[in-house]
């Protein structure tokens, strides 16, 4: 059964709403931040920077979109949602992501609702394989999906994964069902590397309007966009960084996605297909902005 319909039968909706995206921002992937640091320190706060955003399930890597990403947002006005469609579509298509044709089956679902925890528990009553798959690793596990079903935040998601064969992109690993083994190439004494991926499956994003505030539509769509395109952690202590992450902590000095959300998102799909680890993630960042600084220095030096 598919999310929407799920969320639909939950909701008694009467549709979905879903357009074409926004002409994404040619410069959008190629800004920087605005951020000088060196040595150690930029090594260290990337470092926690990572370490508190990021979320893969337990032995697992880090996750990303590598086929359509395709956008439904339900319950809502459809002005609103197309504006949450747009956004996130957008900041897909800076990943260098495809966007899937209108009509196309939603595998980021954003449903608006006035009481979260009461959908939520209802979503994962009614459909539980929309949310387990029946095999470990691919989800952040039992106590997690228990938070997001009785969590009070305002925003909740919910992200599954699944492991492939980076050549190929099939399944890396046995489901429910199936009856023939699967080959990973790439084992044994001469070559003993995984050439494994983890890749976005799909995505649940819960929104308790009675809980969103004063913040504003371009706010919103922008964490939304964030958590639809990287496993990012519900709990993560982002307070010391700058991040959409902090948006419902300190509105007004949360503007939207900043140059460092934006530095994690490119470093996160920039990178080889090959599994990514959180500390490969850092060390990304800690590169990108690095090369952000020298490219700044050089800039004021020819700065008459």
């Amino acid at each position: 059964m598919s999310l929407l319909l799920t969320a639909a039968m939950v909701l008694a909706l009467g549709g979905q709403d879903r357009g074409p995206p926004a002409t994404p921002d040619p410069d959008a992937a190629n800004r920087l931040a605005d951020v000088v640091i060196s040595g150690e320190s930029l090594k260290s706060q990337t470092e926690a920077f990572v370490a508190q955003l990021a979320a893969p399930p337990e032995r697992r890597g880090l996750a990303r979109w590598a086929g359509r990403v395709c956008v439904g947002a339900v319950n809502i006005r459809p002005d609103i949602a197309q504006a949450v469609i747009d956004r996130v579509s957008e900041l897909a298509l800076d990943l260098h992501l495809r966007i899937g044709d209108p009509g196309c089956t939603p595998n980021v679902v954003v449903i608006f609702t006035e009481n979260a925890p009461a959908l939520a528990d209802a979503m994962v009553e009614h459909d539980p394989a929309a949310f387990h798959l029946g095999v470990g690793g691919l989800d952040r596990g039992r106590a997690a999906l228990q938070t997001f079903r009785t969590s009070d935040a305002p925003v909740r998601w919910w992200h599954v994964s699944m492991p492939v064969i980076g050549a190929s992109g099939q399944r890396a690993i046995r489901m429910p069902g199936d009856s023939e083994p699967i080959y990973v190439p790439g084992e044994g004494i001469v070559n003993r590397g995984r050439p494994i991926s983890d890749n976005l499956n799909k995505v649940i994003i819960v929104l308790d309007v009675s809980k969103l505030g004063d913040v504003t539509l371009p706010q919103l769509t922008d964490y939304v966009g964030m958590v639809a395109m990287a496993q990012i952690d519900p709990e993560g202590e982002t307070a010391a960084f700058d991040t959409v992450m902090n948006l419902f902590e300190d509105p007004q000095g949360t503007p939207g996605l900043s140059d460092w959300d934006a530095l994690y998102l490119q470093a996160l799909y920039n990178g080889p297909r090959e599994r990514v680890n959180p500390d490969a993630q850092a060390a990304d960042i800690a590169r990108i902005l690095r090369r952000a600084s020298r490219a700044q220095e050089r800039a004021e030096r020819v700065t008459p």
